[in-house]
């Protein structure tokens, strides 16, 4: 059985169950939605889990304290036991939050063979497998960090987990004129960023989309802009993100997983950081002139507002630009990566195919080799 540990909730948003439910999506079509089942700390993140059509169990817990949790992992396991015909311990766990550590997670290894999403590279975690899809993120490191481990290391953004709705959709087409503006700044957005800059960048000839997530806490206060605004349209909950980024023009958006969505469409986007673990990435983004970089909110919000305000009327003003951020953009990512990550989840199972061993894999397709002393790394490099 494929478990998987993730919580999401008013406090920390929703990206971490998001891109879980992105992989468990891609690894239903393989093994079945009742071969699946999140582990949760409380309901509020339950409830999404389900809603998206999966069985979630939950443990009544602080999500902040991750090995108070480890008692009920033993009763957990006895009754998802019986469906398993007697099978005692688990395939595959797969557990994405920053609140791990590293008793926690070899008390987990007792399940079954456990896979860590992680976005840092600073820790060697005692795991079978550890997926980093950031684009900063650097194989060498990881490789120096697992070394002497045999732990299979997905490095790279050929693995970022995208719902399929991304790998199906049609590639953007920049047209000449911006019509149409997008602005998603997270579902967890105490500061109202999204209100604040729809302030600065309205514009009468320009429609402006505002995406938030279940747990915006300014909600009425977007609703407001809506009602007093011809132009502007806020969006709550959105199923369809592929089709509605699809007909924005250009894309103002926080860090995390929307920039690799966007990416995979070719849609031009301007981005900041509002949390450290966003850092990276966005700072990648515009040391590699993919697409506009604003600043880190949570640093400098003024100065990160002004130049949004500046870069906002060069992207409007250049379809050039826009057609160059577009191709940048679509190098990144092809939006395949939740299949990826769950073939090798299936693979880590044992039951698919040949052990991995010996100086590579000998899958045809595979993408990963060894990097010595027992580390597998992803071999392809990001250009």
């Amino acid at each position: 059985m494929f478990l998987i540990r993730a919580d999401g909730n008013s406090k920390i948003g929703a990206g971490h169950l998001m891109r879980c439910l992105a992989v468990a999506e891609a690894l239903a079509l393989s093994v079945g939605r009742e071969r699946i089942c999140f582990i949760c700390a409380d309901e509020e993140s339950g409830a999404l889990a389900a809603e998206h059509g999966f069985e979630s169990r939950i443990l009544g817990t602080d999500y902040q304290d991750m090995e108070a949790e480890l008692p009920a992992w033993g009763a957990l396991a006895e009754a998802l036991a019986e469906r398993e015909a007697g099978q005692t311990e688990f395939n595959v766990i797969l557990a994405d939050s920053y609140q791990v550590t590293d008793a926690y997670l070899t008390a987990l290894g007792r399940y079954g063979r456990v896979v860590l999403m992680e976005d840092f590279g600073t820790h060697c975690y005692p795991v079978d497998c550890v997926i980093n899809y950031n684009a900063p993120a650097e194989p060498e490191q990881y490789r120096k960090l697992y070394q002497g481990k045999r732990t299979r290391l997905l490095i790279g953004s050929r693995y970022v987990p995208l719902r399929g709705q991304f790998l199906n959709h049609q590639v953007c087409q920049v047209r000449e004129a911006v019509r149409n503006v997008l602005i998603t700044t997270g579902g967890g957005d105490s500061e109202n960023i999204a209100g604040r800059i729809l302030e600065r960048t309205l514009r009468e000839n320009i429609c402006f989309h505002v995406v938030t997530g279940r747990f915006h806490p300014h909600f009425r206060e977007l609703k407001a802009w809506e009602q007093q605004c011809d132009n502007v349209r806020i969006y709550h909950d959105v199923k369809d993100m592929a089709g509605l980024m699809g007909k924005c023009d250009l894309a103002l958006t926080a860090g995390g997983s929307t920039i690799y969505e966007l990416s995979a469409l070719g849609i031009p986007f301007i981005c900041f950081s509002y949390a450290e673990n966003q850092e990276a990435l966005t700072a990648y983004i515009g040391e590699q002139k993919v697409a506009g970089f604003a600043g880190a909110w949570h640093k400098d919000a003024a100065e990160t507002l002004n130049r949004m305000e500046k870069l906002f009327a060069e992207f409007v003003g250049s379809a050039e630009l826009r057609r160059d951020c577009s191709t940048r953009e679509r190098g990144m990512t092809d939006g395949a990566g939740s299949g990826r990550v769950a073939q090798a989840l299936m693979e880590l199972t044992g039951n698919e195919g040949e052990a991995i061993s010996g100086s590579g894999c000998q899958r045809n397709n595979c993408h990963l080799k060894s990097a010595g002393e027992g580390v597998w790394i992803d071999c392809i490099k990001r250009g």
